[in-house]
């Protein structure tokens, strides 16, 4: 499939919802929230874009890295790239309600599983699309990881069994969803956790369990005292709190404080796979993407989302040799300038 196409047709199939920029950077849709953009100013959006593209690469040809290895293994299962589609939420709220939440995962899920990666599957103020998103989950035999929102305890540990019902090979929380505008409008309380209360919740179940929304070292040692099995860097894409700095600038500091102890993935600013190469070499095992695949999707449903994942692993496979690395473990800061 070509890829051009996709754009084009997302940009009319998402309604106007995105604008399908030729650099999705938050400019344009700054403070539409609901809708795609990062919140109030859209800075914390756009810093994520900005930092990323701070940092730039040391170009080394003389090596032995002539047909890199791109694919790692993340709790048991193998990606041939180091990438998860993010759990992004909410085709009537935020996406347009051309499609529907069953006929847009779908695609995320089939298309990330055609490309030999997996997708993250979302939690909403509309209750419903929890259960859309674990019912086609199911249908996938679980082939995916279910991120629940930061609700009162007993109703995150109760969805948490939904997905372990699903066959979900590891489940999560966003706590950066606290204070989430999409959320409060449905006056649906959702809030910040203490240590104790993540220990309940990640005790709660035997799968990994992941805390997505952790931009400091000391709350990412908090993660850890929790017993958490793996970290998630972010801002929720800028849509949460704005004047944030880029999730890019604050890994390093992350990675230096938990790197070994848990595994460390970050999203906010992936498009490409250069962006994939820089966020490994800053201390992320794996990336997540989010706005990119609404736009795969919509775009050119499962294929489109199978087309995006190739072109992000042909990238990154071209940056690897053009760093010298042959595998993503041989990925680290030497090749930062």
């Amino acid at each position: 499939m070509n890829y051009n196409e996709v754009l084009r047709n997302a940009k009319e199939n998402l309604n106007g919802s995105c604008r399908v920029c030729p650099v999705c950077n938050g400019k344009a849709c700054a403070g539409e929230v609901p809708g795609m953009g990062g919140k109030g100013t859209g800075k914390a959006f756009t810093e994520n874009i900005e930092a990323l593209e701070n940092y730039k690469l040391n170009m080394r040809v003389i090596h032995n890295a002539k047909n890199p290895d791109t694919s790692i293994e993340l709790f048991g299962k193998k990606l041939t790239v180091p990438v998860l589609a993010a759990p992004v939420s909410g085709t009537t709220l935020n996406m347009g309600g051309k499609y529907s939440e069953m006929e847009y995962i779908s695609w995320v899920i089939g298309g990330c599983l055609d490309a030999g990666v997996y997708a993250m599957v979302g939690d909403t103020a509309v209750d419903s699309f929890l259960l859309t998103n674990l019912e086609v989950l199911k249908s996938y035999e679980g082939n995916g990881i279910a991120i629940i929102k930061p609700w009162e305890n007993k109703n995150v540990i109760n969805k948490i069994k939904l997905a372990e019902e699903a066959g979900a090979f590891a489940v999560g929380m966003d706590i950066d969803a606290a204070g989430l505008i999409t959320l409060a409008l449905h006056g649906k309380p959702v809030g910040p956790k203490n240590v104790e209360e993540i220990r309940e919740i990640v005790n709660s179940t035997k799968l990994p369990f992941i805390l997505k929304g952790i931009m400091t070292a000391d709350e990412a040692l908090l993660a850890v005292e929790a017993g958490v099995d793996a970290i998630v860097v972010s801002n929720h894409g800028g849509r949460v709190l704005d004047q944030t700095p880029g999730v890019a600038d604050v890994l390093p500091e992350i990675a230096e404080a938990v790197k070994g102890k848990i595994k460390i993935l970050s999203d906010g600013g992936v498009r490409n796979g250069v962006d994939v190469l820089k966020m490994i070499a800053l201390g992320a095992d794996a990336v997540l993407i989010g706005r990119p695949f609404v736009t795969a999707s919509f775009g050119g449903q499962r294929e489109g989302v199978k087309s995006y994942i190739e072109n992000v692993q042909s990238e990154l496979k071209s940056a690897m040799v053009l760093t010298g690395c042959n595998s993503i473990d041989e990925i680290n800061d030497r090749i930062i300038y």
